[in-house]
């Protein structure tokens, strides 16, 4: 076992803990970014100046009536920046844009003494607006080949022969939807100048360093003279890892030029109408299996709805064509991506992170192709798993294909799913107008961020002479539970009681440089650098106890606050080794570092290992439909799923919940619509609210839930043999909308294929009911010849 992964006696980690925010979190006392308002001096508040089109270029600006308006200070445009107006990391996202380039973009920010006075500043201001032509759907972006950034080829193996060899081939189309974060925090910032010019900006954000590099290059400063601090997240999911930069900017941006604090926090329906999504896509696919219904060959071509800015649909798309194989094995294989530029928010990070998306591609081709080939899905997917031996599309080694089936069979044994079936067989043949249906799916989910250089993580753990600890890490807590885990790892790893310790607020003057708290790996990364950090602490501490108990220090150990010699009676309790320590002149601070190993990726060839390892997973779902209505209800659904030997048992549990149903929301719920006509509100959202905006509640929870975490999953060379938890639960709500496509094709005659929207709402299913009565043919058809087009 490696160094990291090892674990000593009696260790913090792997007990179940409730979150270390929990209480603040039930009474109402955890404080968010916006709560600092009411402890800060004379505070400013911002307010958009939105422009009502899709698209058009901005010909005059006038702001002398918002100044008019009493209680408004100031309203700040493009001619106050300092720096480089652009708040994106490829510079194609201007604070102050000249071109408005979606229904509500923010031209010009107003400041005023109160919110009511900055929002009526905001309505005062006059802009002139020559109107262009807009692109709002992908249809439309795809038919005017309106796309911007990167177009990756993933290729293995001889695709021609592939399909040659196939004894059944059928091609298709799938276009499925974005999704709202719709965290409960919306974006918000309190910025501050101190007397040296020193910016401090507090901001929602899961990449304090980026937010930081943006403030400085608008305000046309070093980094060191701007620091950012997230004190907590009420939500993120990856809406907050690129989009709050450009809000802490403008924040920024007014307390520099008046001298005060200026707060800006987004209404919920600024928020939906500013901010972007999980990226929505549109796929053709054609697949080749042979006749034993094993894949042969895959051709696909993945379109992403980038919006109007790039952000980071690039790694999306790639992450997305790096996960379309996902339990399943082929050996020949071309599937391209691309982006597609539409006049709507620019879509961004979303749990998953593209993954979902290539994922979904290859579910939904599993559950159309089938019927057609005369295959139980699950025998179809069980088939097709990967194997010893096998490489993925991009040329990484699989190290645990074994797991893929453990999961799978623990699932499906937990789930009693095959005495289940038969019971749901029975029921449907007595019952004509509501049919039952269970599906089960798996998934494997790479963890580490694409861009190597992303993949390390910074801490500093300081101890007082009193015996407390404190530790400052590079991660962000919105809510997982991140920071509870490094509470765990620090006490294993020094060998303290766990209230010793305490945890500091994210803040890039105590850990420069740190990636953002995405991609799965905040534990991973953080947490093997806080285990640095307390290691080197602790092999200090041992040298003092060794020399204090007449040992060597190798024959120290420290266990709950003790430090004891092996095979002796003599100790020495922590506070006095830490005392004798300070008094012999011993250092009592460190600063971690840790760097993910083994790693490399050539964008180019798109080949390499770009992950660490993969995680897996299984879930088995239970769904009954109307006939008549579409409706359904989730009857229960069972989950095994892979975090190695967990951190935090609790913590990661309700983690498995809440990705399962964040994930069953995306894929059953969540209707983001747009209007698409050529009226004057053309690319208005118009789902702006939780209103019009369908979220998962206590309703679409499963009637019964089961969640189990694989036992015996060491993960070598990762924090304690621990695994990722955040992003993986969400793709296990593939086994949700397999369910409902089954249980809509029981309504047809037996082997009946039916293509189902995404998301299956209940309208959606009840048209692919409809259609499986009717027995229309499926979209998946047997087509040898055509090929997948761009």
């Amino acid at each position: 076992m490696s160094q990291l992964s090892e674990r000593p006696e009696k260790a913090v980690v792997g007990l179940s803990m409730p979150h270390e925010s929990a209480v603040q979190h039930v009474t109402g006392t955890a404080l968010y970014t916006d709560d600092l308002v009411a402890r800060t001096k004379d505070v400013l508040h911002a307010h958009p100046v939105q422009v009502m089109h899709a698209h058009g270029r901005i010909t005059a600006l006038r702001t002398e009536r918002a100044l008019a308006v009493p209680g408004v200070v100031r309203v700040l445009t493009g001619a106050d920046v300092p720096g480089v107006n652009d708040a994106g990391m490829k510079h194609d996202e201007p604070v102050f844009p000249d071109e408005v380039m979606f229904h509500g973009h923010a031209v010009a920010w107003v400041l005023g003494e109160t919110l009511e006075a900055a929002r009526l500043g905001a309505e005062a201001v006059e802009v002139d607006l020559d109107e262009l032509p807009s692109v709002i759907t992908l249809d439309e972006a795809i038919a005017a080949d309106s796309f911007h950034g990167a177009r990756p080829v993933m290729e293995t193996g001889d695709i021609d022969a592939g399909f040659a060899d196939s004894a059944h081939v059928f091609s298709g189309e799938f276009q499925f939807s974005d999704q709202e974060h719709f965290y409960l925090e919306t974006h918000a910032a309190l910025a501050q100048i101190d007397e040296a010019g020193q910016v401090f900006v507090q901001s929602s954000t899961q990449h304090p360093s980026e937010t930081q590099e943006i403030v400085a290059h608008v305000l046309g400063l070093s980094s060191h003279e701007v620091t950012v601090q997230c004190l907590r997240m009420g939500g993120g999911f990856g809406g907050k890892e690129m989009q709050p930069h450009g809000f802490a900017a403008v924040a920024a941006l007014g307390a520099k030029l008046t001298g005060r604090p200026v707060r800006l926090r987004l209404t919920r329906t600024q928020d939906l109408t500013m901010s972007g999504k999980r990226h929505g896509f549109h796929a053709r696919w054609r697949i080749g299996f042979d006749a034993e219904g094993r894949i042969q060959a895959l051709d696909a071509a993945l379109t992403a709805d980038g919006g109007w800015s790039l952000d980071l649909s690039e790694p999306v798309v790639a992450r997305a064509l790096c996960h379309i194989d996902n339990t399943y094995w082929i050996p020949n294989a071309r599937v391209t991506g691309r982006i597609a530029r539409t006049h709507k928010v620019s879509n961004t990070a979303f749990r998953g992170f593209g993954g979902p998306q290539g994922m979904l591609v290859i579910e939904d081709i599993m559950g159309r192709c089938a019927p057609l080939l005369g295959l139980d899905p699950m025998e179809l997917r069980e088939r097709n798993f990967y194997r010893p031996g096998h490489t993925t599309p991009y040329g990484q080694p699989l190290t645990q294909p074994e797991r893929i089936g453990a999961v799978w069979d623990k699932v499906r044994e937990n789930g009693a799913v095959a005495e289940r079936r038969r019971e749901i067989e029975a029921f449907n043949a007595a019952h004509p107008h509501t049919k039952r249906a269970l599906a089960v799916t798996g998934i494997k989910f790479g963890i580490s961020f694409n861009l190597t250089a992303f993949n390390q993580g910074g801490a500093l753990v300081l101890i007082y002479k009193d015996g407390s600890v404190l530790i400052n890490h590079g991660g962000t807590e919105m809510g997982q539970g991140l920071h509870t885990k490094m509470l765990q790892v620090a006490a294993t790893t020094l060998g303290i009681p766990l209230h010793k310790v305490r945890l500091a607020p994210t803040r890039t003057d105590k850990v420069p440089n740190t990636s953002a708290t995405a991609a799965s790996a905040g534990a991973d990364l953080n947490g093997a650098a806080v285990k640095n950090a307390c290691e080197q602490l602790r092999e200090r501490l041992r040298q003092v106890a060794g020399t204090q108990l007449g040992a060597s220090a190798a024959d120290v150990r420290i266990v709950e606050g003790v430090a004891r010699v092996l095979g002796s009676d003599r100790e020495l309790a922590w506070d006095d080794l830490v005392r004798t320590a300070y008094f012999q002149r011993v250092q009592l601070s460190a600063a971690g570092f840790y760097r993910t190993e083994g790693l490399h990726w050539d964008a180019k060839s798109f080949q390499g290992s770009p992950f660490k390892y993969f995680s897996h997973g299984a879930a088995a779902a239970e769904v009954e439909v109307d006939g008549f209505t579409g409706a359904y209800r989730v009857r229960r659904v069972d989950i095994v799923h892979d975090v190695g030997d967990s951190l935090s048992p609790m913590i990661d549990i309700g983690q498995v919940e809440g990705g399962f149903v964040q994930g069953a929301g995306w894929l059953t719920l969540e209707d983001l619509r747009w209007d698409t006509g050529d009226g004057p509100h053309r690319g208005r959202l118009q789902t702006q609210a939780a209103s019009t905006y369908k979220l998962p509640s206590f309703s679409e929870m499963p009637e019964e839930f089961h969640v189990e975490l694989l036992e015996n999953a060491t993960e070598e060379g990762a924090v304690y043999g621990s695994k990722a938890v955040g992003e993986p639960p969400l793709m296990l709500a593939f086994s949700v909308r397999e369910a409902l496509r089954q249980a809509a094709a029981a309504f047809g005659a037996p082997g009946t294929a039916v293509e189902l929207a995404s998301p299956a709402t209940p309208e959606a299913v009840f048209w692919a009911i409809e259609a499986a009565r009717a027995g229309a043919p499926s979209d998946a058809r047997a087509d040898a010849e055509a090929p997948v087009g761009a």
